[in-house]
Order: C-alpha cells, then sequence, then structure tokens
C-alpha cells in the first residue's frame, strides 16, 4: 500500500505542478503547441533530452543487456556525447538560423518539397511502428512487476501487461494533447532528474548492502564476482564489438542527436542559440553519467542473480528495483519510471504531430490553414497514433536479443538513409534532389534485405556503416546522370537571437577529453 501511495503522489505532483505552470501559457500557436513558445532555457531542454532519450527501453532493455554482455554495451551511451557536441556547434545553429519548425523543412531548403514529403513518411512510420510500441511495452513490464497487477486483479501476466499499456498510453496521449511540447518538457525536467538521482541510488544502495555499508568494496566484490563485465571492448562475436564505434556507430549517433526530430525540437524551441547550446552540451555531460543508471545496475544483477535469468534478461531491472528499494521508495521510483516512459511516449506523439501538421497537412492539404486550426490537427494526430501505438505495443513482447536490441535493429530500417541525404545535403553542393530519393529506398531496401530477409553475419551496426557508403555512392552516381539545379535557399523567419555561448568550445573539448579517457580507463 506504502509503494502505491507514494507513486500515486509523486505522479500528480508532476501533473499539478505542469498544469501550473502552463496557465499563461498560449498554447493555440503553431510555435506555442509545437515548440513551447520558443522560450526553453537550458536546463529544461536539457532535462526534456534526457529523459526523451533515456525510457524504460534503456532502464530495462540495456540493463538486461548488460547483465548479459556486461559494459561493452557503453558506447551507445558514451558516445552519444561527441554527436551532441556536433549538434552544439554545427546543426542547431543552422536550424535556428533558417528558423526551423521541422527537420524535414531542411530537406526542402536543400532538395525539395517531395524529398522533405518522404523523409516526414519516413519518420512517422518509425515512430509509430518501432519507437512507441517498445516505449510502452517496456514501460509496461517495470510497472506490472513493481505492482503485481496481475496477482492483484487475479488476470494472466500478459492481460495484466495490456491494462498497463492501455493506461500508460492513454495518461500519455493526455500530456501530449493538452500541452504539447512545453507541458512534455516541463514534466520531463522534474522527472529526468528526479531520474538521475533515484536512478543513481538503485547501484549505490545495491553497492552499500554488498559491501556491508561500503560502496567501494561493495564494487570491488561485483568486480571479483565477474571481472570481464566491466570491460569496454567488445570481441567480434559479441553484441557490441568495438569496430563498430568506427562504422554505423557514429552515424546512427550523429543523426539520432543531430537529425532526429524528437531530440532536436527541443533545441528548436530554445529562447535564444546560448540556451540551446547550453542544453545540448549539459545533455552531453548527463550522457557521460548515464551508465551508472543504465548499465552498472545490470552488472550488478549478475552479482546477485547469477545467470538465472538469461533467458528473461529484461526482467533483470525490476527484480533488482525490488530486491534493493525499501518499500516506499519502491513507489516513488516507480512514479519516475511511469516519467521516464510518458517523456518518451509524449515527446514522440508531439514529434510525430508536427511533422504530420507541418509536413503533409500544412504542405499539401491546406497551406492557408490558421494556426489555431493546425494545432488542433496536431491534437487529433496525437490521439490517432496513441491508439495504433497502444495496440502495437504487445506485439514486442519475446525479444530474442533484448528488446534494445530490437529497437536499434528497428531504428536502422529508416535512420541511416536519412541521416545519409541529411549529411549529404549539409556537407556536399552537388548532390541532386532525385540521387537524394533514390538513396533514400536503395539504403532502405539493402538494409531490409541483409538485416531481416536474408540475415547476414555481419553485426548490423557494420551494415549501418556500409549502408551509409552505399548511400552516398548511390547520391553521387545519379547526381552525375540528374546533376543539381541551383535553388535559392528557402528561409523562414526567426525570431531569437543567433549570439553563441562563449564556453560552448571549452564545454566540448572537456567532454570529449572524458569520453575518450573512459575507454582509456576501461579497456
Amino acid at each position: 500500500m506504502l509503494t502505491f501511495i507514494t507513486f500515486i503522489f509523486f505522479t500528480l505532483f508532476v501533473a499539478i505542478y505542469t498544469w501550473y505552470k502552463l496557465k499563461k501559457e498560449n498554447l493555440s500557436s503553431k510555435d506555442g503547441y509545437f515548440l513551447g513558445g520558443r522560450s526553453l532555457t537550458g536546463v529544461v531542454i536539457a532535462g526534456s533530452m534526457l529523459l526523451t532519450n533515456i525510457s524504460t527501453e534503456h532502464l530495462i532493455g540495456m540493463n538486461g543487456s548488460s547483465y548479459k554482455n556486461g559494459f561493452i554495451i557503453i558506447a551507445w551511451e558514451v558516445t552519444s556525447s561527441l554527436a551532441l557536441i556536433f549538434a552544439a556547434l554545427y546543426f542547431v545553429p543552422k536550424y535556428l538560423k533558417m528558423g526551423l519548425i521541422t527537420i524535414p523543412q531542411f530537406l526542402e531548403s536543400r532538395f525539395d518539397n517531395m524529398t522533405r514529403t518522404i523523409v516526414a513518411l519516413f519518420l512517422i512510420v518509425s515512430f509509430v511502428i518501432t519507437l512507441l510500441p517498445i516505449v510502452l511495452y517496456t514501460g509496461a513490464i517495470n510497472i506490472e512487476s513493481i505492482f503485481n497487477i496481475s496477482e492483484t486483479f487475479n488476470i494472466s501476466k500478459s492481460q495484466g501487461l495490456w491494462i498497463t499499456v492501455i493506461a500508460i498510453g492513454s495518461l500519455g496521449a493526455i500530456y501530449a494533447f493538452f500541452g504539447g511540447l512545453k507541458a512534455v518538457a516541463i514534466s520531463d525536467t522534474i522527472n529526468g532528474y528526479g531520474l538521475l538521482i533515484g536512478g543513481t541510488a538503485i547501484p549505490l544502495i545495491a553497492l552499500f548492502s554488498i559491501g556491508d555499508g561500503n560502496i567501494i568494496e561493495g564494487l570491488m566484490k561485483v568486480y571479483n564476482n565477474n571481472p570481464e563485465k566491466f570491460n569496454v571492448i567488445g570481441t567480434r562475436d559479441s553484441v557490441m564489438p568495438f569496430e563498430v564505434l568506427f562504422t554505423g556507430l557514429i552515424i546512427n549517433q550523429i543523426y539520432f542527436w543531430c537529425m532526429n526530430q524528437t531530440i532536436i525540437q527541443r533545441a528548436l524551441g530554445a529562447k535564444s542559440l546560448i540556451e540551446a547550446q547550453k542544453g545540448l552540451l549539459f545533455t552531453g555531460i548527463l550522457k557521460i553519467m548515464i551508465p551508472f543508471i543504465i548499465v552498472l545496475p545490470g552488472v550488478i544483477g549478475y552479482y546477485y542473480f547469477g545467470d538465472s535469468l538469461y533467458e528473461n534478461q529484461d526482467m533483470i531491472y525490476p527484480e533488482l528495483i525490488k530486491k534493493v528499494l525499501p518499500l516506499g521508495l519502491v513507489g516513488l521510483f516507480a512514479a519516475i519510471i511511469m516519467g521516464a516512459v510518458l517523456s518518451t511516449f509524449n515527446s514522440v506523439l508531439n514529434s510525430a504531430a508536427t511533422i504530420f501538421s507541418i509536413d503533409f497537412y500544412k504542405n499539401h492539404i491546406d497551406k492557408n490553414i490558421s494556426e489555431n486550426k493546425l494545432v488542433k490537427i496536431g491534437k487529433l494526430t496525437t490521439l490517432i497514433l496513441a491508439i495504433f501505438a497502444i495496440i502495437v505495443a504487445p506485439i514486442m513482447a519475446n525479444a530474442p536479443d533484448g528488446l534494445y536490441q530490437l529497437l536499434q535493429k528497428l531504428n536502422g530500417i529508416f535512420f541511416i538513409p536519412i541521416a545519409s541525404i541529411m549529411i549529404a545535403g549539409f556537407f556536399t553542393k552537388s548532390i541532386s534532389a532525385i540521387a537524394a530519393k533514390i538513396s533514400l529506398f536503395v539504403g532502405l531496401l539493402f538494409y531490409i534485405n541483409v538485416t531481416f530477409i536474408f540475415k547476414s553475419d555481419i553485426h548490423f551496426v557494420h551494415v549501418w556503416g556500409i549502408e551509409f557508403v552505399l548511400n552516398m555512392v548511390t547520391m553521387f552516381v545519379f547526381s552525375y546522370i540528374f546533376p543539381h539545379k541551383k535553388k535559392e535557399e528557402r528561409r523562414i523567419e526567426n525570431h531569437i537571437e543567433l549570439i553563441e555561448w562563449k564556453y560552448a568550445k571549452g564545454i566540448s573539448f572537456i567532454i570529449a577529453f572524458i569520453t575518450i579517457s573512459i575507454y582509456i580507463l576501461l579497456s
């Protein structure tokens, strides 16, 4: 009962605080609803970015993977910091100068309207088919496990998961529907820093217990139990070979942190370039710390449970929470986990609705639509996508390599083709619009065939790197056949200061140094 009370208390506190902060906001304009009124500060951007990225697919999936595979999977996290440097110093200043609301708008400016539309379609499909269902399902695993919903209502575990998926999905849809990006960002800030505190408490309490009151002694016991789990250099036949850091992983990270609508939308809503850069670089610092929350607990779980959960690795984090936390704190942390689920779910819903409203409806159906009606279209889109995600979520059960690996494999279907044409658009002037469109489909078909149909033995992150090279070659070849026609760059009026933060380059250097040092020290 105490667990449930603390859960309800914290969940209501976040909801009431968010409602209070939104009372005076104008949510009927497109900037107000889709970009938080272009008023977000660095602290809010960092908190929102962190929680948009770190959800239960990380808490459940990455801890499950580290339980089985060890520290080699921190590559997903620490290399994110390098990509955030690129975002802060190069990409976001250009986006803000252009006054963008969505990333596909850049593609229309650089290539043509059809390229913008195709990429917008790719993004919406990827959100609905991959990210939203996995976020919902992993959230349901955690909440159902903590509260034993199936036992409480005397129903099967699958029915308990269904009920939890519907409850989380409905609550998330309400947030995104009524409050837009500002509601998501405000609730993210509270839950994001709550996640940092609560997530850090899990391994600390566990190590304190293992070490009989001495955290360092506890860590040494966990290390001595299986030293190989702490090695960050993956072998070629491991789940995360070290070589992938230099092939497809860097392309994926640049896409995710520099071009992904769900992430970049927070920076596009900044009140100034200075606040955007502060938010991005602070997120980079937090990402270096995140393995303590989403990797170390899995290894600690191996100390407690051995290989008894190898066949069900995604249950390791919920089991660890119940083992180490006092009852009152279990409810509080469950509320933070719920916030992490809602954050990513709301953020993706809001981004998908933004892309549909701006890049589809306004672009193709009603170019003269009023801002108030555009917001209503966004809200309707939010509801439809939420219902679809709730229906698809339970299909994600029993992923053979764990839910996080499944998510990354599915993301590659769309992320790498889009990253290829975005990078070509930024760094070359000769790539033509028709070449970009051909490259999108060549990359997509190549990846689906190699990864899901013929199932090559090549690691899927290496396949990303091969696909990127194939996409670039395709674009250069077809640009030679169908040369690029010069066009006037389309600019959208912006209303924020574009002065750079004077500490941006210095902080970037420190982040890069720490990232490289982690690999040197733990190799």
